[in-house]
């Protein structure tokens, strides 16, 4: 890849200023497929110093200039598409199904709807002789995942352009070479200089420097728990705007009213998605405690239905995790429950028989689990149902919000007791029976499952600031 040991900044394809590089690792062979640089302070300076001085001039334009950039974001971007799915695939294990409809669809999907949201939006509103206006926030740090990247990279970059803002994108060193391809398409595409800037490097080096920069005035993270709390940390010394979305661990409420058989069946095998490697996924089902065994068997047979192997192969279902790390982590979490005695329905440590190289986890289910085992709180980040008996509404309602994190929710059953049920759960996100995401509608948590939100015109004021003009009509 011609840019992989380069950082964007200022416009120009430049040399980092350390030596520091990291390969980047197929997990379905466990081979390297590139090495990339690894940026240092001084680089993530040099960026927002670009991004401070673009500024001036980027948040000074129209609405048209704006809308006539993200046209040639969307044109440009379409034709990489098919480059910027296989990069994907490749780096982060996702069927090449998925990294081309899913993944790397998501990218203009988020595009196209920032470019409607920015023709809609009203940057100005008369409240008596005060004139109200919304202006850009200013400089943006904007640091992003390996699960779903240029999903999380074009949600953040397309409202940020849109509102006005400059930035810098820290993309996940594990995932980074849809992130080149996307840095492509925008100098492509003529984004001025200054405007969008591209440093890698790891969390503690580029993400601490860019969080905790003076000129940066806006940190947008998306990432566990945990490394939320580290930036949130870093940014209040300059008292930045902070937005994050963070971990999940989503209860899937099943009513007894559900079609048992169809729900169970829809849900395990939409949970094994994008390899169980989704912070909204529906990992903790809720089942009436008395159909326990029988969703149960249900869940375990369509488990042992889902197609894991090369990512290549167009009967593949679901790949391996990302990394050894993660492999690693998943495997302790399904001991971890094997040991504190939920029963094993299917699935199990180690890799899916006849695999023997690649991080692929079996797709797993546990019953009879009890809400405060670890596999119930704990974010496993992999494909494994857990399986909670409740009692009646209440006690699902009281299983379902007992729990530290809050991004997504899922309930199905019949629609006036899932919408009365839906307004009780306390999540930024409630499916019901089945619905998708909406990309015009906004996507956060609540608690530690981060603060703010993404997604359209929600996405879009996250990167705005309220300015009163007083006597302007006066």
């Amino acid at each position: 890849m011609e840019h992989a040991r380069q950082f964007f900044i200022g416009g120009k394809w430049v040399a980092p200023l350390g030596t520091d590089t990291i390969e980047v690792i197929n997990p379905a062979t466990e081979e390297p497929i590139e090495t990339i640089a690894m940026g240092t302070a001084s680089d993530v300076d040099n960026a927002v110093a670009a991004a401070k001085a673009a500024f001036e001039t980027w948040s000074q334009t129209s609405v048209e200039e704006r809308l006539a950039l993200l046209d040639r974001i969307i044109e440009v971007y379409k034709s990489r598409m098919g480059e910027i799915g296989t990069a994907i695939s490749q780096e982060m294990g996702a069927p090449l199904s998925l990294a081309m409809r899913g993944q790397a669809g998501a990218g203009i999907g988020h595009f196209t709807t920032a470019r409607k949201v920015l023709s809609e939006f009203s940057f100005e509103q008369e409240i008596g002789t005060t004139l109200v206006v919304r202006e850009p926030v200013g400089v943006c740090a904007l640091i992003t995942p390996w699960n779903w990247p240029i999903n999380q990279i074009a949600c953040k970059v397309a409202p940020a352009l849109a509102a006005g803002c400059t930035m810098v994108l820290k993309p996940s060193e594990v995932a980074p070479l849809n992130a080149i391809i996307f840095t492509e398409v925008l100098e492509e595409a003529g984004v001025p200089a200054g405007v969008f800037n591209l440093v890698h490097g790891d969390g503690i080096t580029v993400g601490t420097a860019l969080s905790s920069h003076p000129d940066v005035d806006m940190v947008s993270f998306t990432g566990s728990t945990r490394a939320g709390v580290e930036v949130a940390k870093n940014a209040a010394p300059t008292v930045k705007r902070v937005a994050q979305e963070l971990g999940g661990k989503s209860a899937n409420i099943v009513l007894d009213d559900a079609d048992l058989a169809e729900v169970v069946a829809r849900d395990m095998t939409s949970m094994c998605n994008n390899s169980g490697q989704s912070c909204n996924a529906p990992t903790r089902m809720l089942v009436p405690a008395a159909r326990m065994d029988e969703a149960a068997s249900i869940a375990a047979d369509a488990a042992r239905n889902v197609v894991v192997g090369d990512p290549t192969d167009e009967s593949t279902r679901i790949g391996p995790v990302v990394s050894e790390v993660q492999f690693d982590r998943i495997q302790r979490l399904i001991e971890k429950g094997i040991s504190e005695g939920a029963t094993l329905q299917a699935g199990g440590p180690g890799r899916p028989d006849g695999i023997d190289t690649g991080y692929f986890v079996q797709p797993t289910v546990f019953s009879h689990v009890t809400n405060d085992m670890t596999i119930a709180r704990e974010e496993i980040f992999g494909p494994v149902l857990v399986m909670i008996g409740y009692d009646d509404d209440e006690d699902a309602v009281r299983i379902a919000n007992d729990t530290d994190y809050g991004l997504s929710g899922y309930i199905s059953g019949s629609d006036d007791r899932a919408r009365t049920m839906a307004r009780r759960i306390r999540s930024g996100n409630v499916h019901l029976n089945g619905a998708p995401g909406d990309l015009n509608a906004p996507f956060g948590g609540y608690k530690q499952s981060g603060n703010g939100r993404e997604w359209g015109e929600f996405g879009m004021e996250e990167f705005l600031e309220t300015k009163a003009i007083m006597g302007y009509n006066a």
